[in-house]
């Protein structure tokens, strides 16, 4: 995958982000959008070799839209800033997401918001077993690849209902986000053992991620 092509055509994009431009660099894009889908496709292979619980998922299908949503965010550009790819989409779990882009570049996990359904079978699985996942977030290893779990804007001022103020785990048991970000530079990418470097995350990100996939489908 030559990363430094998808980096010159977003960076084209951005200084001209209309359709017009587009359709005139069609091919550029579908040539650079093709060549991410097969270095997606590979790594995919690799997380399937690697981890016995892994949901193989196409870089075709895992590839998100470069196309922003006008019709919800009217306001937002006509095209995203970025190339980004859910892998290991299991229905209804958090996939691990990948973003190549012009501003942020990041590997990621989790549950953004989950529906309500959700969010209190996660809260439950903290108020049954919150050790754990307190101890998958110590992990020495873990805080130096992700820090600290994802600042959530929308964390809980109050108690969750049903739950106890004084509750061992009620900070945690406050969020409404539960996921972790690790940053990536334009030249992480660019290493010839980028790929590995994708793999090692997300082996890392493993335990924080089936706790949660855990929650929501017990």
């Amino acid at each position: 995958m030559d990363f430094n092509a998808l980096f010159q055509f977003l960076q084209g994009l951005q200084a001209n982000n209309h359709k017009e431009w587009m359709d005139a660099n069609r091919k550029q894009y579908q040539t650079v959008r093709n060549s991410f889908i097969q270095w997606l496709d590979e790594l995919d292979v690799k997380l399937a070799a690697i981890d016995p619980n892994y949901y193989p998922t196409s870089g075709k299908k895992g590839i998100n839209r470069i196309n922003n949503n006008l019709l919800f965010h009217p306001n937002k550009p006509v095209y995203k800033d970025h190339f980004a790819a859910g892998l290991d989409q299991r229905t209804k779990q958090g996939d691990f997401y990948i973003q190549i882009g012009i501003n942020e570049c990041e590997l990621a996990g989790g549950y953004w918001r989950p529906e309500n359904k959700m969010l209190n079978s996660i809260r439950e699985a903290i108020d049954y077993n919150g050790e754990e996942l307190v101890k998958i977030l110590n992990k020495k290893s873990f805080k130096h690849t992700f820090g600290e779990m994802y600042l959530d804007k929308d964390k809980l001022k109050t108690t969750p209902k049903g739950y106890p103020s004084d509750h061992e785990y009620i900070d945690l048991l406050r969020h409404k986000t539960f996921a972790v970000i690790h940053p990536l530079t334009k030249e992480d990418i660019l290493k010839e053992d980028f790929m590995n470097k994708v793999i090692t995350v997300y082996k890392e990100m493993l335990p924080f991620r089936r706790y949660f996939n855990q929650a929501v489908t017990v």
